[in-house]
């Protein structure tokens, strides 16, 4: 990000902020790096936004008393890598890392830097933490979900569209939560009685053609596990159910705002704020190793009329009646 744009975001974020708040203690500029899973697109701005937002609210003003380095990784793992080293070298006094796929390189980058991460699945099964209540260690945050969350969504996908018998599960088989979570799936597919088959979305085309050969069979359903990947490419994997008219389950609401057809998961816009505070308590001597992680609060679901009819789909009222938003 240019330090213009990234100027730019604070400023728009930093709306009607309570004026006492500027009253932060002076000294020395604090560095706070900033590590995005995910590109730079309209859905990170608003999730930054909202984290810088809560920073201005608690005291902390870019160029004053504050300075924001930022990174976008894209998906890449490599980027990731790449970009984790570069934050840790500029000697940051704490990093935003948001993402499962931005810990690894932050893990091999330093274990004395705090970090604070958001949109992260497992903490505690991957290492990342020693458990939710007491983390040990640079590292706390705010999770994505538990893995057992996965299994809601093979369940909502025989319930929108009861014909399915199979289902792809798109993830991203690079990363630790793309694995555990088409586990739970998987495990849980004899019990609904849909036959599940894992695509990988590390190249797009290999992606596109898999799709496409399976959409070649009747009866089969979409869903879409959780992964920087997953974010990058929202629109194609939108895009492609509506190509071969499939039924798909997202993680997020946000899915289903961009027309998905239905979607369960927490509000993770929510994360972004706490994150602040966690980021403004650190810097004021607090360490992550005492600061719990803590889970989403409440799930949604969220369904999309528009694509369920473009899709030649009837959705039952079952489904609707447990629907926090839809789109019609």
């Amino acid at each position: 990000m240019q330090r213009r744009e990234f100027i730019g975001l604070v400023g728009g974020a930093a709306i009607a902020w309570p004026l006492a708040a500027r009253a932060q203690q002076s000294g020395r500029v604090r560095r706070i790096g900033i590590l995005w899973a995910t590109a730079e697109d309209d859905l990170a701005k608003l999730r930054l936004a909202t984290f810088l937002q809560g920073l201005h609210e608690l005291g902390w003003r870019d160029g004053e008393n504050v300075r924001f380095d930022v990174r976008f990784a894209s998906g890449n793992l490599a980027n990731a890598r790449q970009y984790a080293a570069e934050l840790v070298a500029l000697a940051p006094d704490v990093i935003l890392a948001m993402g499962g796929s931005t810990m690894a390189g932050l893990r091999e980058a330093t274990r004395t830097v705090p970090v604070v991460f958001t949109i992260v699945a497992d903490p505690v099964g991957t290492g990342l933490v020693n458990s939710l209540s007491r983390p040990g260690g640079n590292v706390t945050g705010f999770m994505l979900f538990e893995y057992s969350l996965c299994g809601k969504w093979l369940s909502l996908l025989k319930e929108i569209a009861p014909g399915t018998t199979r289902a792809a599960v798109l993830r991203d088989a690079e990363v630790t939560s793309g694995i555990g979570q088409f586990a739970v799936i998987q495990s849980v597919a004899p019990a609904v009685g849909v036959d599940v088959s894992p695509i990988n979305m590390g190249d797009t085309a290999e992606m596109e053609r898999a799709v496409e050969a399976f959409a070649g069979s009747a009866n089969g359903g979409l869903i879409v596990a959780a992964s920087a990947l997953a974010q990058v490419h929202r629109k194609r994997v939108i895009a492609l159910a509506a190509r071969y008219k499939l039924p798909a389950v997202y993680y997020e609401p946000e899915f289903v705002a961009a027309g998905g057809l239905i979607a369960y998961g927490p509000n993770l816009l929510s994360e972004f704020r706490p994150a602040a505070s966690y980021v403004d308590r650190i810097l004021k001597g607090e360490k992550p190793r005492d600061l719990p992680v803590q889970a989403p609060n409440t799930y949604e679901m969220a369904v999309n009329l528009k694509t369920a009819k473009a899709i030649g789909l009837v959705v039952p009222q079952a489904v609707l009646a447990g629907a926090e938003k839809v789109i019609e």
